[in-house]
């Protein structure tokens, strides 16, 4: 592969020489592109952890089973598009989960 002195751009085969398709520049030597390139790709190991951490707010609301005061909580849309989401808790102590309808 052969770029321009000019631009930079990458040379293509013209009639009897390579030119560039941006400027002016046209070799004045033989078209001679180089088609038998060979790209390796290379690969790396990625090793992935998976590590159960929760990044949920946490507030002040009563566990129904131990009655620890603080709880994580997150919303999600169970029901139809028009109707209130449902509030989810769960417990920081015993990780016991309720939810609450609105």
């Amino acid at each position: 592969m052969e770029f321009c002195p000019k631009c930079g751009s990458v040379l293509v085969e013209k009639k009897k020489n390579l030119g560039c398709p941006r400027c002016t520049y046209t070799s004045k030597g033989k078209a001679k592109l180089v088609s038998s390139e060979k790209i390796e790709e290379k690969k790396e190991n990625i090793e992935v952890v998976k590590k159960d951490m929760e990044t949920f707010p946490i507030v002040s609301e009563k566990c129904k089973k131990c009655g620890h005061d603080k709880a994580y909580f997150w919303t999600s849309q169970t029901r139809a598009g028009d109707e209130a989401e449902t509030k989810f808790f769960k417990c920081t102590k015993c990780e016991y989960t309720w939810r609450e309808y609105r």
